[in-house]
């Protein structure tokens, strides 16, 4: 009797340990989902960078990760950039606000990898709309790289940084805004929607507020809090963007951006206003 109640503490303590290790495994897969979010899609300025590091993990999940030869990798889908350089324009403040809240504004972006249209919703996201339409105008997306690619847990491929380092800014921020929008019930960012990316850290309030060029367009569900400002849908270009997912991405070891392997480049942005 002794040794069998024995067998039998010895029975339940290896089941806690293993549940405690199944709970402790849980936190960490939440912890890294929380730093993948807020790197991934914050504009990284120089000296964020470190504290982001860890970002690094996003790729691991990746079959055509860094980690793979290049021989492994799909053919790039995407065909050369056409000449030109990328904007090095900046400006000291934010552009005045001009944009129609009536009027409808369509956003045509003719890519190495095919064309992507939005519709942009002045109504809900004046001051994002307003400054997309000033940026596109002034050639800025003109010729800049789509620098970083997700496709693990979140689906979003992120645009509108000249330099493509994630770094780049126009000069100014822009303010969040229809963080309410019904589409994000549930926290979730639905496939087709067009957002800002911005520097939001999570912990501080004095890091809302910081968005500028950089974009990103949603290709599937993706689970994100309601911190980056939705300003539009994609009304033409999913199977262009699937398309790019389909090649990967890779993880650069120094950065630990997710960089597409499909060679995206907005040869010419361009804006309607009707």
């Amino acid at each position: 009797m002794v040794k069998g109640e024995q067998r039998r503490k010895q029975l339940a303590r290896q089941k806690y340990e293993r549940q405690a290790r199944r709970r402790a495994e849980t936190r960490q897969k939440t912890k890294r989902r929380n730093v993948i979010i807020a790197s991934v899609l914050a504009v990284v300025v120089a000296a964020g960078a470190t504290a982001y590091a860890t970002a690094g993990l996003v790729g691991a999940d990746n079959k055509n990760d860094a980690k793979a030869s290049a021989a492994d990798r799909p053919k790039d889908p995407c065909a050369a950039p056409a000449k030109g350089e990328p904007s090095k324009k900046q400006w000291k403040k934010e552009p005045k606000l001009t944009v129609d809240g009536s009027a409808s504004y369509t956003a045509k972006l003719a890519t190495t990898c095919g064309d992507i249209s939005l519709k942009l919703d002045a109504e809900k996201a004046p001051h994002t709309v307003n400054s997309f339409d000033f940026l596109t105008r002034q050639g800025y997306f003109d010729h800049s790289p789509c620098h970083r690619l997700v496709d693990s847990d979140l689906h979003v491929l992120q645009c509108g940084d000249p330099t493509g380092t994630g770094q780049g800014t126009p000069g100014y921020t822009i303010p969040d805004e229809n963080l309410k929008d019904p589409r994000l019930k549930g926290g979730v960012y639905p496939a087709g929607t067009v957002a800002m990316a911005n520097r939001y850290d999570g912990r501080s309030e004095k890091t809302r507020n910081t968005g500028g060029s950089q974009f990103f367009l949603v290709f599937q569900d993706s689970k994100l809090p309601a911190n980056y400002t939705p300003f539009g849908t994609i009304t033409q270009g999913m199977d262009v963007l699937k398309k790019i997912a389909k090649a990967g991405y890779t993880t650069d070891p120094q950065t630990q951006n997710t960089a597409p392997n499909a060679t995206v480049v907005i040869d010419r942005a361009r804006i309607t206003k009707s």
